[in-house]
């Protein structure tokens, strides 16, 4: 039986003899294909993961075009997305770590390991300016438990006028939000808050409060594939049912949203326990075009009818 030539002498090889962008992107899939790196983290096939890796090599970006891929590429530029594949098969870091990059809403962001991967579905609503859940405008925005701060830095741009606040409980995130801020041009209207949920943002209120908060239950922490456990924990587990930070937002969201506001938390697969738990509260759960579940809108008005409800439930 032929010896299978290594994962090292498949890079050599490619390095030495492929010549287009195209020919690289093949290689990277088939590479992929034969390993077991798991897609989670913005892509969910092999092609748009090697398609994100060949074009952050390239330093194009999004822009990589069918003429850019038929272009024949330096050997520099053939080993720099070589050993960017190679690194993604062999430690199974998802490819925003070994990129430093990640796409949310069309705009990039600085990530490391100390901010979770930008992935939520809750892009969508904000392409849409939230059109399907608010009927207004909102001057003021939070994001709450912002990572990154893909979400605010969103917000702002699709909505010029907001002022948006990014709170999170990690110094480590904020940094990250913070260069994102700056980077993407936003400063003046986006303020990064060290807030663990609402204790550190006093009696403000807002008209929109948005979160993508810790949400793995137990069960779900111990089964996730290696890509997901290098990134923080404290921005993936919350508790034995995975609610631990939902039950704080909903018994204090009221007293932080304006007497039209609404809130909107992401909540993923434990959306099961959070309606066996809240049976009768009318929380709108979001259909999403491109995937994604686990995501609620409720209104002030509706946090107040049933806080009673809430606060003894949870």
């Amino acid at each position: 039986m032929t010896e299978q030539p290594t994962l090292s002498l498949l890079a050599e090889e490619a390095i030495n003899e492929l010549s287009t962008a195209n020919d690289l992107l093949r290689w990277a899939v088939s590479r992929f294909n034969e390993s077991d790196i798991y897609y989670g983290h913005g892509t969910d096939n092999p092609w748009d993961e090697a398609f994100s890796l060949v074009s952050w090599g390239l330093n194009i970006g999004p822009l990589l075009n069918a003429e850019v891929l038929a272009s024949k590429l330096t050997q520099s530029e053939r080993q720099r997305i070589v050993e960017v594949v190679v690194a993604r098969i062999e430690t199974k870091k998802p490819a925003a770590y070994l990129t430093n990059q990640a796409y949310f809403v069309d705009l990039p962001f600085y990530v490391d390991e100390n901010v979770l991967v930008p992935r939520s579905p809750i892009g969508e609503l904000i392409k849409q300016q939230f059109s399907t859940v608010i009927d207004f405008t909102p001057d003021s925005i939070l994001d709450l438990c912002t990572g990154s701060g893909c979400i605010a830095i969103a917000c702002a741009y699709a909505f010029e006028e907001a002022y948006v606040d990014a709170a999170d409980i990690s110094p480590e995130a904020l940094a990250i939000a913070d260069e994102n801020i700056h980077r993407l041009g936003v400063s003046d209207r986006v303020v990064p808050l060290l807030s663990d949920v609402f204790s550190g943002l006093g009696d403000q209120q807002y008209d929109l409060i948005v979160s993508n908060p810790p949400y793995v239950d137990l069960e779900d922490i111990g089964d996730m594939p290696e890509e997901f456990h290098h990134e923080p924990e404290i921005g993936l587990g919350s508790g034995p049912d995975g609610l631990d930070l939902t039950r704080m937002i909903l018994k204090q969201a009221s007293k932080h949203l304006t007497e039209n506001g609404v809130l909107i938390v992401e909540v993923g697969n434990s959306l099961v326990h959070l309606v066996e738990l809240l049976p009768s509260v009318p929380f709108n759960w979001i259909e999403f075009e491109n995937g994604g579940l686990g995501v609620f809108s409720i209104t002030k008005a509706q946090l107040n009818e049933h806080q009673a409800i809430i606060d003894s439930t949870l």
